[in-house]
């Protein structure tokens, strides 16, 4: 039993490590790309991992017909959501998803916000995203005929399979000076990382803890 606990406390302990790894592998790869000159995103298709953290600028049209809010996004202890606004980009049919930010949720949950979206040709500028794919959802997301306003995540493969249009596979965080945005306070990919390392230290402790306990009992000799 005591090699068991041990074991498992031992995985946890890595897989906690490993979270803190990404972040700040996420971070040093934000920072690096941030010295580059920006990538111009146009209606080529684009290799996600090509543009991962990269400065971009792109020419466009929004397009409100599928713009959705994703739920459950906290700025100061206050919830909202992210906008995101489908973007056509100019010369094409390629679309390409845009968070314009943050907005306050209203005090009734189940009245939606009005948000503003300029018309006609705008060039923007923002960091590219290469968004998660796996998600824990609470019901489902499915959408019971009309488009859905409200998600629970980012899914930008389901959103992909849902347009009549190319998507690019990346999306666009806005940068704070660009125009047709809301709140922009992006949190830093390595953000609490601490706590993950503090956490890998803690379940190594309880690993070594379980194996002191069983050499404390198995060495224990009667009185």
């Amino acid at each position: 039993m005591a090699l068991g606990v041990a074991a498992g406390c031992i995985q946890l302990g890595n897989w906690q490590h490993a979270k803190a790894e990404r972040k700040q592998a996420a971070q040093a790869l934000l920072d690096a790309r941030g010295r580059d000159a920006a990538v111009s995103l146009g209606s080529t298709p684009v290799e996600a991992e090509s543009l991962r953290s990269r400065t971009v600028v792109l020419r466009g049209r929004f397009e409100t017909d599928r713009q959705f809010f994703v739920d459950n996004r906290v700025h100061r202890e206050q919830a909202g959501y992210h906008v995101i606004t489908p973007l056509r980009l100019e010369g094409g049919d390629m679309r390409v998803l845009v968070n314009r930010g943050w907005i306050p949720a209203l005090a009734r949950h189940a009245d939606l916000p009005q948000v503003a979206t300029p018309v006609g040709l705008l060039e923007l500028r923002g960091i590219a995203i290469v968004p998660g794919s796996r998600f824990f959802t609470l019901g489902s997301d499915a959408a019971s005929g009309g488009w859905q306003a409200v998600w629970q995540n980012l899914d930008l493969a389901r959103f992909a399979a849902s347009a009549s249009y190319p998507v690019q596979p990346v999306v666009v965080q806005l940068a704070a000076d660009a125009p047709a945005g809301f709140v922009r306070d992006w949190p830093r990919p390595d953000e609490r990382f601490e706590r993950h390392l503090s956490y890998a230290l803690q379940r190594y402790g309880f690993a070594a803890s379980a194996l002191l306990i069983w050499l404390a009992l198995a060495w224990r000799r009667p009185a």
